[in-house]
C-alpha cells in the first residue's frame, strides 16, 4: 500500500468549515482504501492520512481534476499548503 501522512495549519475559526469540505464530497477515488484526519490532542495542527493500494492510484488521484477542486476549496481554511509525507506503508492492519 501507498499513501501520504499530512499536516493541517488551520485558520482560526475555520475548522468547521473545513470539516464541511471534507464531508462535501462522498466519493471514493478509485483504489483508495482508507483516510483520516485527526484533531491531537497536545496541538492545534490536525493530522492526515490516506491509503491507497498502490502509488499508482495515488498519483492518479492527486493529478485528477476532481481531487484539485477539492484541495483549492481545503486551501480556502488552511494558513499554508499541507505539509505532506508520501511513501510506502510497510506494515499495518485494517480491523
Amino acid at each position: 500500500m501507498y499513501g501520504t501522512i499530512f499536516n493541517l495549519r488551520i485558520k482560526p475559526n475555520h475548522e468547521e468549515a473545513l470539516l464541511k469540505v471534507f464531508n462535501e464530497d462522498q466519493s471514493t477515488p478509485l483504489g483508495m482504501v482508507a483516510w483520516f484526519i485527526m484533531k491531537p490532542d497536545s496541538t492545534d495542527i490536525w493530522i492526515g492520512v490516506a491509503v491507497f493500494e498502490s502509488q499508482e492510484a495515488y498519483v492518479a488521484n492527486s493529478e485528477s481534476p476532481s481531487q484539485h477542486q477539492t484541495f483549492m476549496a481545503l486551501m480556502d481554511h488552511l494558513e499554508a499548503e499541507p505539509e505532506w509525507t508520501d511513501g510506502i506503508f510497510v506494515i499495518g492492519q485494517i480491523a
